[in-house]
Parts: structure tokens; sequence; C-alpha cells
């Protein structure tokens, strides 16, 4: 058994997919791990291209995109010590899956752990921390266009504190996450009835049950974020049907 399990979900992910399994097979050295790709049906060349270049990573091909939840569910009953959850669009420098994994094994009462995350610039990715609320979620999305939100942007995501130790936050984004095998398996991974966004915030509810989730600035990774609900009315109706989802069954 492999102390750690590495899941990326990708679809039609051709372009960035090596970048984020070159990350994982170069820089973790210190701990035993498996890598599994999960394919949600991709119409390009992802598949492909991960077979030919790295044939050592296990590859479960979903047959059908039921979203990413579903995609990362595909893995519950993994026998390792730590899973991570990983992006397609998350790359990094250094053994930041070890050492994560050394913050568990030094932090029992610790549930799931995630990093720093970065702007491929460089500069920090302030990405919520704290439990989702309509108060956040809507003000929060239109402080990009009313300077008077951004306050309440910034004490959702936490951007207002200087936190340079590992702190104890209530949401953890789906982009990147490492938690304890037996947890994720223990409460069903993912609600699969969200096809995209919110999962990550269900998710973060569920497990803080058995554990904190901490945010741990020591190690750091770059998310090439799109930021697609912004952008896409397609995306911005799933997240709208999604944020409908999770806080009709939070009354």
């Amino acid at each position: 058994m492999a102390r750690l399990s590495v899941a990326v979900v990708s679809y039609n992910s051709e372009n960035e997919i090596l970048n984020v399994i070159k990350s994982v097979t170069e820089n973790t050295k210190q701990i035993e791990y498996t890598l599994t790709l999960i394919d949600n049906a991709s119409t390009d060349k992802t598949v492909e291209v991960v077979k030919s270049a790295y044939p050592e990573v296990n590859i479960i091909n979903a047959g059908e995109n039921r979203g990413f939840g579903a995609g990362h569910n595909k893995m519950l009953g993994t026998d390792s010590v730590y899973h991570a959850i990983v992006n397609p669009d998350i790359t990094f420098e250094g053994d930041v899956l070890a050492g994560l994994c050394a913050y568990l094994d030094a932090n029992p009462d610790t549930a799931l752990v995630t990093p720093q995350i970065l702007n491929p610039d460089g500069t920090v990715q302030h990405l919520p921390k704290r439990k989702p609320t309509k108060r956040y979620m809507i003000l929060g999305r239109l402080s990009r266009y009313i300077k008077a939100f951004r306050g309440i942007r910034d004490e959702y995501t936490r951007a207002n504190e200087n936190i340079t130790e590992p702190a104890e936050i209530e949401f953890c984004s789906g982009c990147f996450m490492l938690m304890r095998t037996e947890l994720f398996n223990k409460i069903g991974g993912f609600d699969e009835k969200y096809f995209m966004y919110m999962e990550d915030s269900d998710l973060s509810d569920r497990i803080r049950q058995y554990g904190k989730i901490i945010y741990n600035p020591e190690f750091s990774v770059t998310h090439n974020w799109d930021g697609g609900s912004s952008k896409s009315l397609k995306l911005l109706k799933y997240h709208l049907k999604s944020m409908r989802m999770y806080f009709r069954d939070r009354k």
C-alpha cells in the first residue's frame, strides 16, 4: 500500500495535463505514492499524451463526464494513508506532497491540509477560506465591479490577514486538497449532485466533522486559474445552480 494516492480528474486537458504530472513525478521523492488520472470522456488527446509520456500513471476512463466530484469518487475505496486531489492546472516545485503528508503525520487532529495557492506571476491567489454564505458569494462576486464590496471579498478569502503560519480555515478549494484517505472514504467522497462548483464547499463542511482543515503557507503551488464562471454564461449557470443546491441543503 502506497502511503499517498494522488488523483487528477481531466476533461479535455491535453494542453496542461503533462505539466501537473511532471510536477508530481519530478518532485515527489520522499514518500511512496501512486498517481491516477481519471478522464471524464475527453474528446481531445489527453489520455493518449499521458500514456505516451508517462506509461506508469494509472488511468481510469470514466466513460462519461458526470462532473468533477463524480470523477474523483472513482478513487473511493483507495487504501492509502493520505489522498491528494490535484487540478490539471496545478504545478509546483519541491516535495510539497511529502511535506504536507508530514504535517498530517505530526497533527492527528487535522483532517485536511492545503498549501498556499499562487498565481502564475507568483502573487498570492486569494481563494475563499471561510464557509460560504450568500453574502460572501453574491457581494464578493460583485466586488470586482463595486469597490465598496471589496472588503467583503477580503473577509471571505481572509486576504486582509497576514497568514504566515499554519492556520485553521473553514473552506478548502478543490484545486488542491490533501486529506486522510480514511476520512475521504468515510464521508463518501464528493456529493455527486454537484456537477461542478460548490462540491468542495460541501466536502469541506462534512470532513470538518472529523478534524480541522488547515491552510499551510509553508508550502505553495501555482494554480493557472481561469475563473471560468466569471467569463462564461454556461459556467455561471452551473455555478448558480450549485449555489442554490448548497444553500437549500443548509436551511
